[in-house]
């Protein structure tokens, strides 16, 4: 039966060819270290067909309101379908105000999948104080994907998941979680590829988030964004060389531009990059305009298997 694998990456535009300021130009990445331009409707790289037949293509991130594209609405965009920089009249950054978690709860993607009989999963895995929050949730400053998942009555993973490699922290090798001394096994960003392709065979949807990429780009530091992009090359090398291309399709989206672009702090108005892979993956790029288009393709996708 075929699947979908969503992998959001936050804060990942399509840049210019600049080393100076772009990582992807300057990181030695065969998935994301390539030329991508913003500029026109045929996106190319400087190296041939991106590996393991990739289609991709630049997302509007903008959804026609004026401002820098943030990841509140655009997060909500994606996971609803529904415009929310339009329904909360600008960009909201990082969490969604209450009107857009009322958009999220009526409409979460994770929702509408688990009333059409699929089996959905969030792959992060949380920290123990998340699970004391209990029904305050709702109350609570949370990311689009943690209140997405809650409005379909789904569980959450935990880092005994992590320990025994069915879940993953949002920081997928745990380096950050061992520093603050977390007994959790370190994983290599191959192993961590690894587990996600594994994890996937148990779900007709599942969602992996990882928001590193924008923090480095916030950072404005060359090395860091570099050393992100080829983390995450190799996480999503291991992750297609290890996952059955022909029955699983596997998504990479973003919410807006970030790291592409280090010569400015803030998000950028480039397109966001997503890629699709494996079975369907032209069909459903082909759909790919805007960020609410996400939602309504993989609902129609898993409809009709």
């Amino acid at each position: 039966m075929p699947n979908i694998l969503l992998i959001f990456i936050d804060g990942l535009g399509l840049g210019r060819n600049d080393a100076l300021v772009n990582p992807c130009a300057k990181a030695k990445a065969d998935i994301l270290g390539n030329f991508f331009d913003p500029t026109t409707s045929t996106i190319t790289r400087n190296n041939g067909p991106l590996p393991f037949g990739g289609f991709i293509v630049g997302v509007d991130a903008s959804l026609g309101v004026k401002g820098l594209p943030q990841s509140g609405t655009g997060q909500t965009a994606l996971l609803t379908g529904m415009n929310a920089a339009e329904i909360a009249g600008r960009h909201v950054p990082a969490f969604p105000t209450k009107r857009l978690k009322e958009v999220i709860y009526e409409h979460s993607l994770f929702k509408t999948l688990v009333k059409l009989g699929k089996n959905v999963a969030l792959l992060n895995a949380y920290r123990p104080a998340f699970f004391e929050l209990g029904e305050k949730i709702w109350e609570k400053r949370l990311s689009v994907s943690t209140l997405a998942n809650h409005a379909a009555g789904l569980p959450f993973f935990t880092f005994d998941h992590v320990a025994r490699g069915e879940a993953l922290h949002h920081e997928f090798t745990n380096a950050l979680l061992r520093e603050a001394r977390f007994d959790l096994p370190f994983y290599t960003p191959s192993q961590a590829g690894k587990i996600v392709a594994q994890r996937s065979e148990a779900f007709d949807f599942l969602m992996f988030e990882y928001f590193q990429t924008d923090f480095a780009g916030h950072s404005r530091e060359m090395g860091r964004g570099v050393e992100e992009i080829e983390k995450l090359d190799d996480f999503l090398t291991s992750l297609l060389s290890s996952i059955d291309l022909t029955s699983t399709l596997v998504i990479l989206a973003s919410d807006h531009g970030n790291i592409e672009d280090l010569s400015v702090k803030t998000h950028t108005l480039n397109r966001a990059m997503t890629i699709c892979w494996g079975e369907g993956a032209e069909e459903v790029a082909s759909r790919l305009k805007t960020l609410t288009d996400l939602a309504p393709a993989v609902v129609e996708y898993l409809s009709e298997k």
